[in-house]
């Protein structure tokens, strides 16, 4: 996949459930009831893929919990993109809309956890 993002790509493991999606212009789409398997994260949003077919330019609202701290961030998403691959699944991309710069912290320590994991991975000493 190509980077498209400004920010650092941060893998993760997450799971969300979507049930309702909607469009600036009232419409909304309910009992989707999407499974939802986040693989990836950096402040501008997130990466995800499903085995369900969701439309392009559509928001959803989502809370991200994340395992190596207590912080959780309420938020509403917007798909940007999507692809098939080979095994069935669709892989979306998705941007944080409205995200208030005070959850920079959370990032901060995201990607601060992710620079050491990565220098002890490569045995070299983090910045």
């Amino acid at each position: 996949m190509t980077e498209q993002r400004r920010n650092i790509r941060i893998p993760v493991k997450m799971n969300l459930e979507v049930s309702d999606i909607f469009k600036q212009d009232n419409v909304k789409v309910s009992n989707i009831n999407a499974p939802i398997k986040v693989t990836d994260i950096c402040r501008d949003g997130i990466g995800f893929v499903t085995t369900s077919v969701l439309p392009i330019g559509f928001y959803f609202n989502s809370r991200l919990e994340f395992k190596n701290s207590n912080n959780a961030i309420n938020c509403v998403v917007q798909i940007i993109r999507q692809s098939k691959s080979e095994d069935g699944l669709y892989h979306y991309g998705c941007t944080f809309t409205g995200m208030p710069a005070v959850f920079d912290y959370i990032f901060e320590e995201i990607e601060e956890e992710y620079r050491k994991a990565e220098a002890e991975a490569n045995g070299t000493a983090a910045e």
